[in-house]
């Protein structure tokens, strides 16, 4: 089967420069282009440290409701220090947790338990946070991949 690789992610948002200022100047990613193109069309378009794929973000870029994206993931390999990196550049931030079942993260706060997987075991530990409009992200600690990955 041919590769097909996720590139772009594009999220809602009401305000396009405070959403640029918080990716940009809060969460450290690399501003790629922004292009206002007229009034009610602008594409802005970052990407994350170490990231083969970037958002985008703008006017006129998509229907959704701003801050209706949810379950956006921003793998670390170190959740602690990821979490303090954020706390540090004035990120509000939840965690670090994991799940009581040890799997994944229910969604919402069910069965989150305060801490890292105590094994620090790879996929285990989560944080969350979310951008000015409410668009949802995780951190996922991976220190080693699954196999096939």
């Amino acid at each position: 089967m041919m590769d097909m690789k996720l590139e772009v992610v594009v999220l809602p948002v009401t305000d396009v420069d405070r959403a640029k200022a918080f990716y940009v100047e809060r969460l450290g990613f690399r501003l790629d282009a922004d292009f206002p193109v007229d009034d009610g069309y602008r594409v802005v378009q970052v990407t994350p440290p170490g990231s083969e794929c970037s958002v985008i973000f703008g006017a006129g870029v998509t229907t959704l409701a701003p801050g209706s994206q949810r379950g956006l993931h921003l793998i670390v390999t170190d959740i602690e220090k990821a979490v303090a990196e954020l706390i540090e550049r004035g990120v509000g931030i939840d965690g670090p947790f994991r799940d009581a079942t040890g799997v994944f993260h229910h969604a919402g706060i069910e069965q989150r338990v305060s801490g890292a997987d105590p094994e620090r075991r790879s996929y285990g530990s989560f944080a969350a946070f979310a951008d000015p409009d409410g668009n949802g992200w995780f951190l996922q600690e991976v220190t080693e991949r699954a196999p096939g990955r």
